[in-house]
């Protein structure tokens, strides 16, 4: 990207313009009458304050109604004044509160409460080890509390993380409802959600990301955001989208080493350490460390991977902060064809057999490297910029499976030899602020964005040989052979050889407002997106080399309302439209139309226990339209007339419903049709996804002596029968898998042990991730799992 330098000179004059404007800041606070626990978590949210209490003394205590224009002190005396409670500031922007005329307690082992988006906690944890999550910006792009955003988000925290031992993408998102698994070439993390496929880009921070699979040791939550996500992030799948979240360094010193070992020779060291570099904490560092090598179930297959992320962060003011995160990852993996099917369903062979060759493996190297800083003016409006960049090298050395003919048991294997390199840049900027406007309150986003992304493959790919999948043997004449002295470069032109080359360009600029009437009980967002994308492609595959471009501007609208007549129940709806992947171009040379989507939802979200126990409930109904299909009648070209339907009801339960009681749950009906289409599928459901699915997973701490330390938990999870392909010609069973969880934690001076194990699939159910009648990966079969943690 030619402006990335003259970028970089620029940011820091306009930090330092904007540190030069800065006053003693007062707010726009709209805090209605509530509970006195959740005035303060608004209070945060509105001023950036965090405040630190014990839980007892708020319980029971209420808030008067604060509406006006205050200083964070003047608020936070308004909503104590006749509480009993007394405040102190021990910083800049944290305070401790406490009963008036009380000992005074350690604000250092006091627990917190969520605040901004952003946690602190206790000497004990790095994480917040509650299961109940209140607040997330992927939706709108600002701290709106989960309640009152129209859409449905799904959070996935730290905690759910460690205790069920997630060290793959695929594992978090079994908690979520509506998504699954989608089995893809090359390893990447690849998913449906809604019934709908997302392509291999995944979300960091809200940033899009080519092709990566994210190792889980620096990732705080996962979040998914239900629906189309075109008005915040440009052009995406309908379905959804899934971000993570990664950590940042924290204030107080803290240090993890973990040990994991398990099954097939599953080994996995991660290492975590942050804290302070400056006496008063205005710098502050972290470090992410993991190293897997993992062997497999699945003959000849193994998983190497390193991974290291160091983070930065500068608090010259309270009000400014700068963030610099580098991430490097390099993984050796071998790809795996799964097994056949036929119209039976998929061929009952032992699930540890793979017709991949031997002595072959793939490998990722990614390098990431995040800037970003945010300012937080006087008059309570707050900028926050960003950049970007990756660098991606991918090797594949490897076989895969063709075609296959039932009557003789005959596998044909070909041969994939190649070299990938993507590089991707973006830039963003965002603008937030509140104003009041005829006693209507205004959270108001304007932003826009940048995004590109170049990448060169090459590869050679041809026959190599067929095998019986009963008896496989892999023949001493193959003609992989050919390829042992050769280097993949001279495959390039070679007959049989694909290349390509793509530029990707996009830019981007939004607007929302979410306004609020009535004290907080009716919120009302609308905003939208106006995109201009570029695609230039040279590719050849069997054929000379060809070129195309093109071009796409499209406007994504995005409205909603939530009514929340109790501070622990609201009923939101929304309309929302999407644009999506370009559709190439017709035999004429005319560009198609791109994909675009359409939906309505509506919903019932909760909050009980003083917001410890979260639930939502989502109606929604979802068309995608320009859908590529065959233009019939014989001729040899496609059209974008197809359609597709997908509506259904979604379940999610998180948090805590006793002490020392934990749940996540989710339960999902999903009815998908094709609903146009010229190759014989109308009417036909879409692949990979169950009518029914959801999962249970529950965690009991004990709380008192002697079994103090101990946690015991189970999970459940369950799918109804689920087809192949769109043509419906192949389906894979019903299962339900049963997993164990156990942890004793014990405390050793100041430094905390945690012994830990998982049993996944006590009942070792046999179940697939699905791709087609060729490909089908199983999934995991019993497996143990084991862990020391060591937390200082």
């Amino acid at each position: 990207m030619s402006k990335l330098p003259q970028y970089l000179v620029a940011a820091p004059l306009i930090l330092a313009a904007s540190h030069v404007l800065a006053d003693e800041p007062t707010f726009s606070i709209n805090i209605p009458t509530q509970p006195l626990a959740r005035a303060l978590e608004t209070l945060a949210q509105q001023t950036g304050v965090q405040p630190f209490y014990a839980d007892g003394i708020v319980a029971g205590k209420n808030a008067p109604t604060v509406n006006g224009r205050f200083s964070a002190e003047q608020a936070l005396q308004k909503l104590l004044a006749g509480s009993g409670l007394v405040y102190s500031f021990t910083a800049a922007n944290t305070v401790a509160i406490k009963a008036a005329g009380s000992a005074a307690e350690r604000v250092d082992t006091m627990p917190a409460v969520t605040v901004n988006g952003q946690r602190e906690y206790s000497e004990n944890f790095s994480y917040d080890p509650s299961y109940s999550v209140r607040h997330s910006s992927v939706a709108t792009k600002t701290d709106t509390p989960l309640i009152q955003a129209p859409i449905s988000v799904q959070v996935v925290p730290e905690s759910v993380l460690k205790d069920q031992q997630a060290y793959r993408m695929q594992d978090a998102l079994k908690n979520v409802s509506g998504v699954q698994q989608r089995f893809i070439s090359g390893g990447f993390d690849s998913f449906v959600v809604r019934g709908f496929e997302l392509d291999t880009f995944q979300y960091r921070n809200g940033v899009r990301i080519p092709g990566l699979n994210f190792d889980m040791a620096n990732v705080k939550q996962i979040e998914v955001l239900k629906g189309p996500a075109s008005t915040m992030y440009g052009r995406t799948e309908p379905g959804g989208m899934i971000n993570a979240v990664t950590k940042r360094p924290l204030a107080d010193a803290h240090y993890s080493l973990e040990q994991r070992f398990g099954s097939y020779d599953y080994y996995r060291t991660q290492a975590y350490a942050t804290g302070a570099v400056t006496d008063d904490k205005s710098v502050l560092y972290g470090l992410d460390l993991s190293y897997l090598n993992a062997d497999s179930f699945r003959e000849h297959s193994f998983n190497d991977r390193i991974f290291v992320a160091p983070s930065l962060t500068w608090k010259p003011s309270d009000r400014t902060e700068l963030n610099l995160t580098v991430e490097y990852l390099n993984e050796d993996r071998v790809y795996d064809s799964g097994l056949p099917a036929t119209g039976a369903g998929i061929l009952p062979l032992p699930l540890t057999r793979q017709f991949d060759n031997p002595g072959l493996n793939d490998n990722h190297e990614n390098i990431l490297v995040d800037f970003n800083w945010s300012h937080q003016f006087n008059n309570g409006w707050t900028i926050q910029n960003g950049v970007v960049t990756m660098h991606r090298d991918f090797e594949s050395n490897e076989t895969y499976t063709g075609g296959f003919t039932p009557a003789t048991g005959l596998l044909d294997r070909y041969a994939w030899f190649g070299n990938e390199s993507t590089d991707m840049n973006t830039v963003y900027l965002n603008l937030t602020g509140k104003l009041n406007t005829f006693g209507v309150e205004h959270s108001l986003l304007l932003g826009g964005d940048f995004y590109s992304q170049d990448s060169l493959a090459y590869a050679t790919d041809n026959y190599v040989d067929s095998v019986n999948i009963y008896h496989p043997a892999y023949p001493a004449n193959s003609s992989l052979a050919i390829y042992d002295n050769l280097p993949v470069e001279y495959f390039r032109d070679q007959q049989g050889g694909w290349y390509n080359y793509r530029e990707d360009t996009w830019y981007g600029l939004y607007f929302q407002d979410q306004m609020s009437f009535f004290g907080d009980k009716l919120h009302i967002m609308g905003g939208g997106r106006y995109d201009w994308t570029h695609v230039k492609q040279d590719s050849a595959y069997f054929t000379p080399l060809d070129s195309s471009a093109e071009t796409n501007t499209h406007f994504s609208p995005r409205v909603g309302i939530t009514v929340q007549p109790w501070p622990w129940l609201s009923v939101y709806g929304n309309f929302v439209e999407s644009f999506g992947t370009n559709n190439g171009r017709s035999q004429t040379g005319e560009i198609f139309d791109p994909q675009t989507a359409t939906q309505f939802e509506s919903g019932i979200k909760t909050e009980w226990f003083d917001g410890r126990l979260t639930t939502t409930l989502a109606y929604y109904h979802l068309t995608k339209n320009n859908v590529l299909t065959p233009a019939g009648n014989g001729l040899p070209f496609q059209v974008p007339i197809g359609e597709a339907r997908s509506q259904g009801l979604e379940l999610d339960v998180s948090g805590q419903i006793a002490d020392g009681l934990s749940l996540v749950g989710n339960y999902a009906y999903t009815d998908t049709r094709i609903t146009k289409d010229n190759d014989g599928n109308q009417g036909n459901r879409l692949p990979y996804v169950p009518e029914h699915s959801g999962s249970l997973w529950l965690k009991y701490a004990f709380q008192q002596a002697p079994l103090q330390g101990f946690s015991l938990g189970a999970g459940l999870y369950a799918a109804s029968e689920r087809t192949g392909n769109r043509a419906n010609s192949y389906w894979d069973d019903s299962y339900a898998r049963l997993d164990l969880f156990g942890a004793y934690r014990h405390k050793i001076g100041k430094s905390h042990l945690t012994a830990q194990v998982n049993i996944n699939n006590v009942a070792d159910t046999k179940s697939f991730i699905l791709r087609d009648q060729i490909r089908n990966l199983p999934m995991d079969p019993l497996m143990v799992f084991g862990s020391l943690r060591l937390e200082y």
